[in-house]
């Protein structure tokens, strides 16, 4: 039920187009998922998702696992059902989340122990725990338990963290394999900004013989050459038949360099987030709605783009509901944004499938550095 296939390779770069088989349907890739951590992409329904394109989401183990709980989403039917979603989905084992909220867990060999946001209550999660609770929800690809550590990290922290990320992941595919479903066990690469700890993780896994591999750890604040250098020998390490994912990676130019270096997947929740605040993409860069220069700016939000939003409504009139707080402004600017990424990687896609990735990368980002580019900053693993 799960199969990857490249189709077409760039003779220039390592840039690929390729298809991903799941339960629920053939992902296309280059693919950008988007981040429906609690089992919704916040502000849009799924019938919209799927009408502007996407295939797969994202959504996360540890916050479905505290609310509503894998016990509600297991009587559901699993999380697609649960969420009325047709098309294939991942969840992220929750492990750069527990990460993010450091004063509220402990680290030790056997698993995480960690307090919930929510209610305070005390867990504890092991790799096996964490598989069987991926398995409960039901997604397509889930993803081993890993510790990711803070940008920048010591040698021996990342060394550590490195090792007890490996030992976890040999536990988790272990569970994985002791009671198949019709899911994908992905392995994730840390090993913080040092090349040889990425090499070693991705032999490491690489040996294990996953389904799939992320890298996980980077776009956390490390310098662009450094976050570039490690993808290079991360992706020399890894399978070339298995998908490549880099978690939480969301500015469109780094994601056109990542594809560049051989990367799959990707997913942010940087459209979404930016978008609830007033700020959208473009194919000129970044537009920030909400500022009184779009006031009697009656164009469309993006002249290239023919979304819902962008062929009814005027910037003008997306001002104008973010200023009078009306809930229709995030809906329209999430809806933008989330088709900006889709349409750029289907067009990425079929530019590497027709022997053109150069032409366009050069063309897709003349125009969009141009106009300012991202000119924003952070990034997300979870759209809480």
């Amino acid at each position: 039920m799960f199969e990857f296939r490249v189709i077409a390779e760039d003779s220039q770069t390592k840039a690929r187009a390729g298809e991903l088989v799941t339960p629920h349907g053939v992902v296309e890739t280059p693919v950008f998922m988007p981040v429906g951590t609690q089992a919704t992409v916040k502000t849009l329904a799924p019938f919209e998702l799927e009408q502007i394109g996407a295939r797969i989401v994202l959504a996360n183990a540890y916050h479905l696992s505290l609310r509503p709980g894998r016990e509600v989403v297991r009587e559901a039917g699993g999380l697609h059902r649960f969420m009325a979603w047709n098309g294939a989905i991942l969840t992220d084992s929750g492990g750069f989340q527990i990460f993010s909220i450091a004063n509220l867990n402990r680290v030790t060999s056997d698993g995480l122990e960690y307090q919930s946001h929510i209610d305070g209550s005390r867990h504890f999660m092991t790799p096996e725990e964490n598989v069987a609770i991926q398995r409960d929800i039901g997604a397509d690809i889930i993803m081993a338990l890993d510790e990711c550590v803070a940008y920048p990290a010591e040698r021996r922290q990342a060394e550590q963290s490195h090792e007890l990320t490996l030992r976890w992941a040999e536990r988790a595919r272990a569970a994985w394999q002791e009671a198949p479903r019709d899911q994908a066990l992905f392995g994730i690469v840390q090993g913080a900004t040092y090349a040889d700890l990425r090499r070693a993780a991705a032999d490491a896994l690489s040996a294990m013989d996953f389904p799939g591999y992320a890298i996980g750890g980077l776009a956390v604040g490390e310098p662009k050459d450094v976050m570039r250098e490690i993808v290079d020998a991360t992706v020399d390490a890894l399978p070339p038949d298995r998908p490549r994912y880099f978690m939480g990676q969301g500015f469109p130019e780094d994601i056109i360099g990542s594809v560049a270096q051989g990367i799959d997947m990707f997913d942010c929740v940087m459209p979404t987030r930016n978008a609830r605040k007033g700020s959208v993409f473009t194919a000129r860069g970044r537009l920030v709605v909400k500022n009184a220069g779009c006031a009697r700016d009656h164009g469309p939000v993006d002249p290239d783009c023919e979304c819902y939003t962008c062929r009814t409504f005027t910037r003008a009139y997306l001002r104008h509901l973010f200023v009078a707080e009306e809930m229709l402004a995030a809906r329209l600017a999430t809806l933008h944004s989330v088709s900006f990424f889709l349409r750029m990687m289907r067009q990425m896609r079929a530019a590497i499938v027709d022997g053109r990735f150069g032409e366009w990368r050069s063309r897709f980002l003349s125009k969009y550095e141009e106009g300012g580019g991202s000119g924003v900053e952070g990034n997300g693993r979870s759209d809480g």
